[in-house]
Formats: C-alpha cells, sequence, structure tokens
C-alpha cells in the first residue's frame, strides 16, 4: 500500500506541474487542440522524463521498491522542469474555463488511485503512475472531455450578449478587419468619435466571439451610442462568428497580407475570411476598404464600399505628409472637400493611412471638424505598435505587437528617419507557414540600415541573419541573443557617438 500511496503522489503533483505548464502552452494557443498538437511536435524534448517515468513504472513491475524510487525522482525532475516561471510575457489566466479543466484532471489523477487500490501489486503502481506518464497528453484530452460544457457556457454567454445588444436598437455598430492595422485603427476611431459620441471600444486584443462577448456583457450600457468592435481570424469562418454575434452595421478593412498563413493556408484564403465583414454589412451600411492596398480595390462585389487611405484615387486620401521625429502634419480630402492643417505625435506615413480610414468614419458619421481637429490632439499610438518613448538621449520604439511583413518594413522606414545610431531587436515573424523562411530573409535584407541588429533566438532567426549578411553587413554588428531582456541591455549599453534609437520589433509569446 505504502508503495501506491507513494507512486500516487508523485505522479499527483507531477501532473499537476506539467498540466499548469501546458495548460499555460493551451491557453496561448487560443485552445486549439491542433495547435497544442504543433506545440508539442516542435517540443518532443518535453516528452524525455515521460518517457524515463515510464520506464521507471515498468521497471517497478519486477522490482516494485527501485521502480518507485526512480520513478519519484523522474518526478522530482518533472517538477523542477515544469515549474511555472516567473518571466513569462503574458501568465496563465485562470479563467472559468480553465478551472473547469483543472478540476477534471484532479478527477482523472483522482480515480486512476481509486482504481490502483483495488488492483493487486505490482499493476497497481503503474496505473497509479499513468497521469504522470501521459500528462503532456492530459491537457488536450481533457479539452475533448470538457467540450460539451464548454459547448453549452459558450452557447449560454453568446445569447445572452445577442440578448443584451438586441435591446440597443439605436446603437452603430462598427466591425473593424485586417490583416494588420486593425487596433490601430480602433483606437484611432474610437478617439475620434468620442467627440461627438458615446464610444464603447473593444478593449486589447478582445477580437474573438468571446471576447467580444465579455465586453459587450461587462461594458456596454444603455447611454453607449457607438460600438467599435475589432475582429480577429486564424482561420476561415471566424470573422463570420464575430458578425453573426454582433451584427455591425458598417465595417472597415484595412489590409489583406501575408499573416497566419499557417493557419489560413494561402493568401486568397485571407481575403475570404475578411470579406465576410463585408457580406455581413452588405445591405445595412458603408463598407471602408484601404484603397491603397491592392487586393481590397480590385476586389469585385456590389457592396456599397468607400476607399481611403494615401493615394488620390481614394475617396478619402491624406496628402502633403511631412513626417518628423516629433509627429506628422497632413492635409485630408474627403468626398471632395479639403480639409488642412492636421497635426498628430503619431509617427510613420502608414499611421495616416489607418488614420485616413478613421478620419472617413468619422466625418460621415457627423463629426465636426472642430471635434476632429480637437480629438487629434488626444491620439496615441495603439499599445505596442510604434509606440515611443523617449530617456534622454535613447530613443525607444516598441512595435512588438507587430508580426507582418508589411508592418515590419513601416517600422524600418520610421526608425531610418531617426539621425541616431539605429538598433534593431527582433526574433522575426512567425506563423508565416511555407513563406516564413523567405519573408523573414526579406526582412533581413531591409534591417541592413541598422547600425546594430540584435536576433532573438539563434534557430528562428537563422532566415534574417541570412538575408542580412546577404547585404555585406559587417558579422560585428550582429549579435544573436536568447533573451529579449538581454538583448535591450546590451542595446541600451553599446557605446556610440550622439544618440541612438532602438526598435523592439515583434516579441513572441511564451509558446515560442
Amino acid at each position: 500500500m505504502w508503495l501506491i500511496v507513494m507512486a500516487g503522489v508523485g505522479s499527483l503533483v507531477t501532473t499537476g506541474f506539467v498540466a499548469v505548464h501546458h495548460m499555460h502552452m493551451f491557453q496561448l494557443g487560443s485552445y486549439q487542440w491542433r495547435e497544442q498538437f504543433t506545440w508539442l511536435g516542435a517540443h518532443l524534448s518535453s516528452w524525455i522524463l515521460q518517457v524515463m517515468a515510464l520506464a521507471a513504472a515498468l521497471l517497478a513491475l519486477v522490482a516494485p521498491i527501485a521502480g518507485v524510487i526512480i520513478f519519484l525522482i523522474v518526478c522530482a525532475l518533472v517538477v523542477v522542469v515544469a515549474r511555472p516561471r516567473r518571466d513569462t510575457k503574458k501568465p496563465l489566466v485562470f479563467t472559468s474555463r480553465v478551472n473547469r479543466m483543472f478540476i477534471t484532471i484532479a478527477l482523472f489523477a483522482i480515480a486512476t488511485f481509486v482504481v490502483a487500490l483495488v488492483v493487486p501489486l505490482p499493476w497497481a503502481i503503474l496505473v497509479v503512475a499513468l497521469p504522470a506518464i501521459v500528462s503532456p497528453l492530459v491537457v488536450i484530452c481533457v479539452n475533448w472531455i470538457n467540450a460539451p460544457v464548454e459547448f453549452g457556457v459558450r452557447q449560454h454567454y453568446l445569447r445572452d450578449a445577442k440578448r443584451i445588444l438586441s435591446a440597443h436598437t439605436n446603437l452603430i455598430i462598427i466591425g473593424i478587419t485586417g490583416s494588420y492595422g486593425k487596433t490601430s485603427v480602433k483606437y484611432y476611431l474610437a478617439t475620434l468619435l468620442k467627440a461627438h459620441f458615446n464610444v464603447l471600444m473593444t478593449p486589447e486584443s478582445y477580437n474573438t466571439p468571446m471576447g467580444i462577448t465579455k465586453t459587450i456583457r461587462s461594458d456596454l450600457r444603455a447611454t453607449h451610442e457607438v460600438f467599435v468592435c475589432e475582429m480577429g481570424a486564424r482561420r476561415q469562418g471566424e470573422i463570420k462568428e464575430d458578425c453573426d454575434l454582433v451584427q455591425p452595421t458598417m465595417g472597415i478593412i484595412t489590409a489583406i497580407g501575408e499573416q497566419h498563413l499557417e493557419t489560413f493556408g494561402s493568401p486568397e484564403v485571407i481575403m475570404a475570411t475578411k470579406w465576410e465583414l463585408a457580406d455581413s454589412v452588405a445591405g445595412k451600411g458603408m463598407l471602408y476598404l484601404n484603397g491603397d492596398d491592392a487586393k481590397l480595390r480590385e476586389k469585385e462585389s456590389d457592396q456599397e464600399r468607400w476607399f481611403y487611405g494615401l493615394e488620390s484615387t481614394n475617396g478619402t486620401y491624406a496628402h502633403d505628409v511631412q513626417v518628423s521625429l516629433t509627429g506628422t502634419s497632413f492635409s485630408l480630402t474627403h468626398r471632395g472637400q479639403e480639409y488642412t492643417g492636421f497635426r498628430t505625435t503619431l509617427i510613420g506615413e502608414h499611421t495616416i493611412q489607418n488614420l485616413a480610414g478613421a478620419m472617413a468614419v468619422a466625418l460621415d458619421l457627423g463629426v465636426s471638424l472642430p471635434e476632429l481637429r480637437a480629438s487629434m490632439r488626444k491620439l496615441q499610438p495603439a499599445p505596442h505598435r510604434l509606440a515611443m518613448s523617449r530617456q534622454g538621449p535613447l530613443t525607444i520604439i516598441d512595435d512588438a505587437y507587430n508580426s507582418n511583413p508589411a508592418g515590419a518594413k513601416a517600422a524600418l522606414d520610421t526608425l531610418a528617419m531617426f539621425p541616431a545610431a539605429k538598433i534593431l531587436i527582433t526574433p522575426g515573424m512567425v506563423e508565416l507557414g511555407s513563406r516564413q523562411e523567405a519573408l523573414n530573409e526579406e526582412f533581413g535584407v531591409q534591417a541592413a540600415i541598422c547600425d546594430h541588429v540584435f536576433l532573438v533566438g539563434a534557430k528562428q532567426t537563422k532566415p534574417i541573419a541570412n538575408g542580412l549578411l546577404s547585404t555585406g553587413y559587417d558579422p560585428s554588428k550582429l549579435t544573436i541573443v536568447e533573451d529579449v531582456r538581454e538583448a535591450l541591455a546590451q542595446a541600451q549599453g553599446l557605446t556610440v557617438s550622439g544618440d541612438k534609437v532602438i526598435l523592439l520589433e515583434n516579441d513572441l509569446p511564451d509558446n515560442y
């Protein structure tokens, strides 16, 4: 009996620690079991200790005491390896769903212990060790077991959100999607509209059905007049889910680009997914499209639409754009009317392209020119999207949430404006499918404008290094590190003549 108890305690503790770690990865992967399998496949080394645990349990069949002792030693090693890290960028959030999954995991572990009590030795030791042996798969299995419960909970919340929305009969609902730029447009538009309306905006990256549902149930009030709703997707059909929930009356599509190709599969699927927003607003309101994007401009549709951007062929376009280190000035032509003298602290020409879309919607909804000018002074970059901070001679441009080729190129163009030592810190771009290596290599070629480059992670940034060095870039100015903070510390410590500016371009989540 004491051998079963000892092995059971070791198995339970091990399963708990492994489950917390794998639950964290599962949450970062948006609770998608396919992505969890992909992550497990990329981290096969995490199975080594589980194989050793299995070997120890099998040894217990012929030598119970020795097998249990070795099993406990392996369990201790697993706990050390799987213990929660303190330097996580986005810690595990113990949501109701996560808590329910942990309860199911606990019930599974307890059930194996109960079964072990009625199984004769030495087989009982193998039974009680089972949770620890299969612990990397426990989260996926429990997700499948809990699927009916989660479906019911999800449907309850969705119905409640739809009920709340149905009571707001005059609410203007603006859906925003795109491969990139949607979060920035959301922040700009909400700021501009607040001068004239009571506005609710989905916060942070709450752009999934459950994130939008949470916003509606927690924050939507009877006094709100406009709901600005960001809609994200990694698979076809997900924008439609968002639209079926909120029923947008207007829509904005910011761009069609090479992002999340790993899950979408092709640019054509990306277009079809983003266009789900257009299909939803058809017959209800205007669809605003970035007319500088050739894919969007050439898309055939009977939907009522309005183009915006920087090119004069658009119905709304920004011109006379003057970008400096202190901000940007520009003029805007909208529906044939020219508006001059706009100024914002935002930097980057592509930022004005996004702002033009937000201004087109605001003007069409009745925001006056004085209100627009006043709101322009309040505009701030969306968090981690070309957010600039100055510390004496050091400037840091935080573009950590950008992860697409067009955005990365735009960030480098912004960096090039600075009359200072230019330093890039990046782990590269991911989720680009078969194009990932080529696009990162191209990014490396573009990064040759930098005076020093820090690449985070030797394996994944190899294409960037290859592209950078192919331009004749000095290898002594390229540094490869394993941690963003280490790169930042080294970059800040670099001795240069004059000022220096550091661009933080992308920051991969903990599951990378």
